[in-house]
């Protein structure tokens, strides 16, 4: 019997990866905000309703940080109360609702990588938000499956891997903050983990609950502009500036309307146990998008 998903927010950088790898569980039902808007009730009810999915994945979210704060009631809509009712409708009809979450919904002060168990302090409404989105779905005594991620990247949209290789080609001088520390995560990853996490499920491996999803290992901004630009390099990139010539520099000399947690460093041990899964570091999926990136060139 075929597996019916639908697929909330496939146009996204995690959606358009979910499109691919979740063809491996079932038959997949792929939502843009242009075939439903999700902030309607009404709108999103009917939706769940007329696919009567086995599962819902939602990987609609409001993920910009900054303007959260001017924009907090778009980011509640989203990052909140979309959940909430996803939530409500899952528990009614006995579907799994697979969500994602954020290292953001730390403080950033723990000096080392945050367990899912850790106390929660989220220092931003983006974070605040999606906080209050888990809460609600928890809440709502649905099956779910979310896995919270950081510092994610991809071939499409706008991230910081896309902004270094722009910069590193047009300056000479490049200043990154530095004391900010997380891993660096694909969302070609998140979405291969999510499909190997459903399967595994299907055939009794792993458990429902909140998981920590990451490449292992640990940069910072710095570090990773750096080897950003190292790694062009080798694969024949042409750039204006040098590794060595990026600046590191503290983050309160680069200020932004949201604070950001120090250290986003999360422990990814409860998912590999879990799941019998072995996460690679975080330089070798970057170095497969950059060399994606390369040969487009």
């Amino acid at each position: 019997m075929t597996t019916n998903i639908l697929l909330l927010g496939a146009d996204g950088q995690v959606g358009w990866e979910l499109r691919r790898s979740l063809l491996s569980v079932g038959r997949v039902t792929a939502i843009t905000r242009q075939h439903c808007k999700l902030t309607d009730k009404a709108a999103v009810t009917a939706l769940i309703a007329s696919h009567n999915p086995d599962i819902i994945v939602n990987a609609v979210a409001y993920t910009a940080v900054d303007l959260a704060e001017d924009e907090s009631e778009q980011a509640y809509a989203l990052n909140r109360d979309l959940p909430t009712l996803l939530g409500e409708l899952a528990r009614q009809r006995d579907i799994l609702l697979v969500d994602y979450s954020t290292d953001y919904v730390f403080d950033g002060s723990k000096k080392e990588p945050y367990f899912e168990h850790d106390q929660t302090a989220p220092a931003n409404v983006y974070g605040t938000s999606k906080l209050a989105g888990l809460q609600a779905l928890q809440a709502s005594g649905c099956r779910y499956l979310v896995f919270r991620v950081s510092w994610v990247y991809s071939a499409r949209r706008g991230n910081f891997i896309k902004t270094i290789l722009r910069l590193a080609a047009e300056r000479d001088a490049l200043n990154i903050v530095s004391d900010q520390i997380g891993s660096p995560t694909p969302a070609s990853l998140i979405g291969d983990v999510t499909a190997n996490c459903l399967l595994l499920l299907a055939v009794g491996i792993g458990q429902t609950g909140v998981y920590h999803l990451a490449p292992t290992g640990q940069t910072s901004w710095h570090g990773l502009a750096q080897e950003i630009v190292r790694h062009g390099q080798a694969l024949g990139m042409s750039f204006a500036i040098k590794p060595e010539a990026i600046q590191p520099i503290p983050a309160s000399d680069y200020p932004t309307p949201a604070q950001r947690p120090a250290n986003s460093v999360m422990n990814t041990d409860k998912l590999q146990r879990a799941f019998k899964l072995q996460l690679p570091h975080w330089q070798e999926p970057l170095a497969h998008l950059l060399q994606e990136i390369s040969t487009r060139s």
